[in-house]
C-alpha cells in the first residue's frame, strides 16, 4: 500500500471539484480527479504540472465507469483514504414544467452517482487507514428553492445516502460527512445568477470555490476522526433569512 494518502474526487474538472483537488494536494495527499469533461480535465490537471494528480473519465451516473476508476485508482496510487463525491448538476424549471427525463437525470448524477461512487470505493476503503467519505450536498436539502424540484430532491436522496453510508460504515471505521454548500460562484451559474446570489449571504458575498474545499479538506482529515453522519452548512448566513 502506497504510504500517502490518496483521495478520488468527482467532478474535478472545474469550480468546486478542481479546487477540491488543489486543496487535497496541498494536504499532501495524491489524486484522482476524475470528470465527463475530459478535455477540460486534462487541461486543468496539466496546467498544474503534478505527477500526483490523476486525471481519469468518470460518469458518476454508470456504473461500470466507477469500476474502471477504481481499478485505475489502485494501479496507479496502490490504494483509496478518500472518496469525495462533489460532481452534480443543476437546472431550473418550475414543477409543472418539468420533464421527466430532466428529473431523471439530475437524480442520475445527484443521486445515484454517490450512491454508486460509495459502494464502489467500499472494498479500498475498508483496507485503508483512516478512510473518509465527504459528500458535496447543497443547501437545498434542507430548504427547497422554488423551481428546483428535480434539483432540490435529488440533493435531499443524496443527504439520504450520505446519512445511511455514515451509519452502515462506521463499523468499518468509514467516516462519511457531508458539505452543504449555499450560494457559492462556480461555473455552474452564470454571470447574472452570481450577482444576485451575492446579496443572499449575511455576509454581503457568494462563496467561492475554495470556501468549499477548505470544508472538504477539514472533513477528510484524519486529525477529526471522531467525526461521522456530519452536515456542515457553508453559506455565509443565507439559510437564516432565506424563505424561498
Amino acid at each position: 500500500m502506497n504510504a500517502t494518502r490518496v483521495a478520488l474526487v468527482t467532478g474535478a474538472a472545474r469550480g468546486q471539484g478542481l479546487a477540491i483537488v488543489h486543496r487535497l494536494r496541498k494536504e499532501g495527499l495524491a489524486v484522482v480527479a476524475g470528470d465527463v469533461l475530459v478535455a477540460e480535465l486534462h487541461a486543468a490537471v496539466a496546467a498544474m504540472g503534478d505527477d500526483q494528480v490523476l486525471p481519469i473519465t468518470l460518469d458518476v451516473s454508470d456504473e461500470q465507469s466507477w469500476a474502471d476508476a477504481i481499478a485505475a485508482t489502485q494501479e496507479r496510487f496502490g490504494g483509496l483514504n478518500v472518496l469525495v463525491n462533489n460532481a452534480g448538476i443543476l437546472h431550473r424549471a418550475f414543477l409543472a414544467d418539468e420533464t421527466a427525463e430532466a428529473f431523471e437525470r439530475l437524480w442520475r448524477v445527484n443521486t445515484l452517482g454517490p450512491f454508486l461512487g460509495i459502494r464502489a470505493a467500499v472494498p479500498l476503503l475498508k483496507v485503508a487507514d483512516r478512510p473518509a467519505i465527504v459528500n458535496t450536498l447543497s443547501t437545498s436539502a434542507i430548504r427547497a428553492f422554488d423551481k428546483h424540484a428535480a434539483y432540490n430532491s435529488s440533493k435531499w436522496g443524496a443527504r439520504g445516502v450520505s446519512q445511511s453510508a455514515a451509519v452502515e460504515l462506521a463499523q468499518y471505521g468509514i467516516r462519511v460527512n457531508a458539505v452543504l454548500p449555499g450560494p457559492i460562484a462556480t461555473p455552474m451559474h452564470d454571470a447574472a445568477t452570481i450577482e444576485r446570489l451575492s446579496s443572499a449571504p449575511l455576509l454581503g458575498r457568494a462563496g467561492t470555490a475554495e470556501d468549499i474545499a477548505d470544508i472538504v479538506a477539514v472533513l477528510a482529515s484524519p486529525e477529526h476522526s471522531f467525526l461521522t453522519g456530519a452536515e456542515v452548512v457553508v453559506d455565509g448566513g443565507h439559510s437564516l433569512r432565506i424563505t424561498h
